[in-house]
């Protein structure tokens, strides 16, 4: 970073990272608004778990698949144009589903095209997010606003569900479409207009090497970085295991405590709110001193209470254990996305946000073609027993990971 891009952040970083998070949060809830309203929509329409795992392969294949590209096209290019291109992208398609909804066109097959186009966008935009916020946020502040960030998104979860079901009652799927697109304007408007921030140096230089190279050369840097190899392997790992708590919790919350709708609510706000407010506290601590003491305390709060909800006879005390699972999650994110931020050359970081966004939106659903049918195998709570175990087991074997723990280390002013 040279001496004028030192004195920009130095000047402008607060009024910046603000506006940035705003067009992010504002972007966040029309998405989420359209998520929770298709995936309603087709649950209620079709009754059909089939089409759900359709569904749910629409919004993760292309991501799987387009993320290790989008962050070549972050390292090489604009990254807030690239944000919001992306919005952009997926406004024109549901402003398009709109328009079909008003004049009849109604079939299942077209949510399942604006969830692929969705998870289009998403995968170009999130490296481009991961590799935007360096730039205009000091390394030492770069943990209170992730968790200021985290924090802001745990509680649209929260909201958005409540408000899309009353929506849903009240209005209709247009109406909703309708909500996004004009929050996605207001995004694409704020990045666009207000927000002053030069492209990163490598867009500014002539770019000599090829396309494929850029995307070779950002797999030699993860394969010759020992913590960042390991990072990756841990949170494959991780998210794997978070499977069955993610997506089989509310079937065991059926089988176990009843089928009651509140019962499903319960779960879905309890998690949101001890994300909320895990956040919240993260915003102000920051975290242990080393990061990775952060995601390794995380690791064992989450593991441990993995394990306890396959035990918890009693329903009140389940909600308890969700609570402090969703408090613990924050402890985890944040210093997990800073730590790349903090020690990954700016150069490479779109390519390894890449990596990351390709881990941590396909993982779980992987993860669900083993963990799913051993479900009607086995009970669900067996399977919150082993991989609550295991994660425990996993943060153990973190902790003596040298070159994890190096790289944990605080940057100077921070935690200060």
């Amino acid at each position: 970073m040279n001496d004028g891009e030192n004195e920009f952040m130095k000047q402008d970083w607060k009024r910046n990272a603000v506006l940035f998070l705003l067009s992010q949060t504002i972007s966040l809830f029309g998405s989420s608004l359209v998520q929770y309203a298709i995936t309603w929509h087709i649950t209620l329409s079709t009754q059909s778990g089939s089409m759900m795992t359709i569904a749910i392969i629409c919004g993760f294949l292309p991501t799987f698949f387009l993320a290790p590209f989008a962050g070549v096209w972050a390292d090489r290019y604009d990254r807030k144009k690239l944000i919001a291109l992306s919005d952009g992208l997926i406004a024109a398609a549901t402003l398009l589903l709109a328009i079909l909804f008003m004049m009849g066109y109604n079939a299942v097959w077209l949510l399942f095209g604006i969830s692929a186009i969705r998870a289009v966008g998403s995968g170009i935009q999130t490296p481009a997010v991961g590799a935007f916020l360096p730039q205009i946020v000091p390394e030492e502040k770069l943990v209170r606003v992730t968790a200021v960030n985290g924090s802001v998104q745990s509680l649209i979860m929260l909201v958005s569900p409540m408000l899309s079901a009353v929506l849903l009652t009240y209005t209709t799927m247009e109406v909703i479409f309708f909500i996004d697109v004009v929050t996605a304007a207001l995004a694409i408007f704020i990045v666009l207009v207000n927000l002053r921030v030069p492209a990163h140096e490598r867009v500014k230089e002539r770019m000599e090497t090829t396309y494929f190279a850029d995307l070779r050369e950002g797999v030699r840097y993860i394969r010759h970085h020992a913590y960042v190899r390991s990072f990756f392997t841990y949170c494959t790992l991780f998210f794997i295991l978070i499977a069955p708590v993610a997506f089989l919790t509310p079937l065991q919350v059926t089988r176990t405590f009843g089928d009651d709708y509140w019962r499903l609510t319960a779960i879905e706000i309890s998690f949101s709110l001890g994300m909320t407010v895990g956040g919240l506290i993260m915003a102000s601590w920051g975290g242990l001193k080393n990061k990775v003491h952060s995601m390794i305390l995380a690791l064992l709060v989450f593991g441990g209470c993995t394990l306890a909800l396959g035990l918890i006879p009693l329903f009140w005390i389940y909600l308890a254990f969700m609570l402090i699972a969703g408090f613990s999650m924050p402890f985890f994110n944040t210093p997990a996305t800073v730590l790349l931020q903090q020690k990954v050359e700016p150069e490479y970081l779109g390519r390894v946000f890449g990596v990351m966004s390709m881990i941590s939106t396909s993982m779980m659903p992987l993860g669900m073609l083993i963990f799913g049918p051993l479900a009607d195998l086995v009970s669900v709570e067996w399977l919150l027993v082993i991989t609550g175990t295991l994660m425990v087991l996993i943060s153990l074997f973190v902790l003596r990971n040298k070159a994890l723990i190096e790289a944990g280390k605080p940057v100077i002013g921070e935690n200060t």
